[in-house]
Formats: C-alpha cells, structure tokens, sequence
C-alpha cells in the first residue's frame, strides 16, 4: 500500500535550520508531483513547496521563498526541504503529499528559543 513518512523534524533556535525527508513506497514515486504542507497550531494546512515528477517545476509559498528548498531523489523515492533561517511563525507539523491522494503522518517542527 502507499505509504510516506516525514522525518527530520525537531526543536531549532530561530535562524536555524533542518532538513525534512519523506520517504515514499507503494507507487511510482518518479511520475508524481510531490508537495509539502505545514499546519501551525489553530491555523489550516498550508502549501509550502511542490516539486514536479522531474524536478523541472518548484513552487514555494512567499513567506519561506528564498528561505526553503524543496528536492527529490526520484532513485531514493525520497522528497526533501530543506530549510534555512527558520522563524517562529515556521513552526507547526509538516507533511508531505504525493499526487491529490496520499498523504504522510506529519512531523514536528518547532522554532524557539
């Protein structure tokens, strides 16, 4: 069955960084535009980043342009985020989603000092 689990989530000091990974089976991952979502505490799920199939398209949301990079590993069947100069307002529980269906069981991320 599909299955895509986050991790790299953790508690960073604001400026900090991490990189989140989500590892997916159960599909052809290579002909799939992969997402990633966040949703703070009391607010709704947001896009974050898309990468399509072949990486050729990559869109961020503008509060985390130039901050966040998304990637994949079409070998690996794993999607990534990097993410550089966290904030505060980066806190909340990302997830990653394949095509319009699936979607993994989040992780934790939490920016404070």
């Amino acid at each position: 069955q599909v299955q895509l689990v986050e991790s790299g989530g953790g508690l960073v000091q604001p400026g900090g960084s991490l990189r989140l990974s989500c590892a997916a089976s159960g599909f052809s991952f290579s002909t799939v535009t992969m997402y990633w979502y966040r949703q703070a505490p009391g607010k709704e799920r947001e896009l974050v980043a898309l990468i399509s199939s072949a990486s050729l398209l990559r869109n961020y949301a503008d509060s985390v342009k130039g901050r966040f990079t998304v990637s994949r590993d079409n070998r690996r069947n794993t999607v990534y985020l990097q993410m550089n100069s966290l904030q505060p307002e980066d806190t909340g529980v990302y997830y990653c989603r394949a095509g319009t269906a699936w979607w993994g069981q989040g992780t934790q991320v939490t920016v404070s000092s």
